[in-house]
């Protein structure tokens, strides 16, 4: 096992543990499975890890200065490549990007996906010192018994079920609220990857280009005590569910926003995946020569999502009115910091 691998295995090992002992304190003992939580081989293929990513969609490149990961998971993004290298394209895009890439500074490409949305980060470049998500006062929160908690699940992929299916667990009503016109891609995945993280949620589908599903949804989250999302700030923004709107009708809410760079700051709007991310936070394997490998499959979801569970439950107890900031790249990087041996590298 590689240390980026034992980092991966001894973080998610701690989490596992915490989320048992926080949730036993406010409802029902969750207890998972350490080795099942961060495992999809049943769902997607999967092949070996290296300078692909286990689902050969993310692929490590070597710039005019420095690495990067390129995550094109989308037919969408695979479009977008002319436009980001300032080129056109014949056939396999990942050999115009490996020679294009080679010639020009990290910052730039990094820079122009970004503006592109396209998810591409340089290795390393997300630092943190623990893995715990941060948590912004944004409401008085309430003091008290709490009731059955009532979450909202507005999230999509696996962070952010993950973390709603650990509240399921531990006894809260959990209410998964899925777009009508852009469902969760993993309904489509086999071998139970969707019904693993949502099963046990109560099932709505909501248009929300209607504003009559979008009031109904301000209404839900008004009367909840977590809502989960993994949508970048401006599509809040744009339906009116900014936090300071939606804390100032529920001033007990707790709001677990699982991006990729951080709900705030300069990076709020960058697209990322788990595989692009784990590089930007620096959790993976270097080689002997210098060049980084992919660790494990796309690990910065699980670790967010159970990083967010242990933020959301701490929250709970303390009343509410915070906004839990789960980043994927800072779940990596702190990852990294907190369990990487002691005087050892990746």
């Amino acid at each position: 096992m590689t240390k980026a691998a034992h980092t991966i295995t001894a973080a998610i090992g701690a989490l596992v543990a915490e989320i048992s002992a926080l949730s036993s304190q406010i409802g029902q003992a969750v207890l998972l499975d350490p080795a099942e939580v961060a495992d999809r081989r049943d769902a997607i293929p999967l092949r070996r890890p290296g300078l692909w990513s286990a689902n050969r969609s993310c692929r490590l490149v070597r710039t005019a200065d420095a690495w990067i990961a390129v995550n094109l998971p989308r037919e969408s993004d695979k479009d977008l490549v002319p436009a980001w290298l300032g080129e056109a394209i014949a056939g396999d895009p990942w050999r115009a990007i490996a020679r294009r890439a080679a010639r020009i500074p990290a910052s730039i490409l990094v820079t122009q996906a970004s503006l592109l949305g396209l998810p591409v980060c340089r290795v390393g470049e997300t630092h943190a010192t623990r893995l715990a998500a941060p948590a912004r006062r944004m409401a008085a929160g309430v003091s008290g018994a709490r009731r059955t908690l009532r979450v909202i699940d507005l999230s999509s992929l696996w962070a952010g079920p993950l973390c709603g299916s650990v509240l399921a667990q531990a006894g809260a009503a959990v209410t998964r609220i899925e777009s009508r016109r852009r469902p969760d891609p993993t309904r489509l995945s086999p071998g139970g990857l969707f019904e693993r993280l949502n099963g046990g949620k109560t099932q709505i589908q909501l248009d929300f280009n209607a504003a009559a599903d979008i009031a109904a949804l301000r209404q839900a989250i008004a009367r909840a005590d977590v809502v989960i999302t993994s949508a970048r700030p401006r599509a809040f923004d744009q339906f009116g569910l900014a936090p300071a709107a939606l804390f100032a009708i529920n001033p007990a809410l707790t709001w677990v926003g699982i991006t990729g760079h951080g709900f705030w700051g300069r990076g709020a709007n960058r697209v990322a995946f788990g595989d692009d991310a784990a590089a930007a936070g620096g959790l993976v394997h270097w080689s002997r020569r210098g060049a980084p490998r992919f660790a494990g499959d796309a690990p910065a979801d699980p670790l967010t999502g159970l990083a967010a569970a242990v933020a959301a439950l701490k929250a709970i107890k303390r009343g509410g009115g915070l906004f839990i900031d789960a980043a994927l790249a800072r779940s990596a990087a702190g990852a990294l910091a907190q369990y990487c041996p002691a005087g050892a590298t990746p």
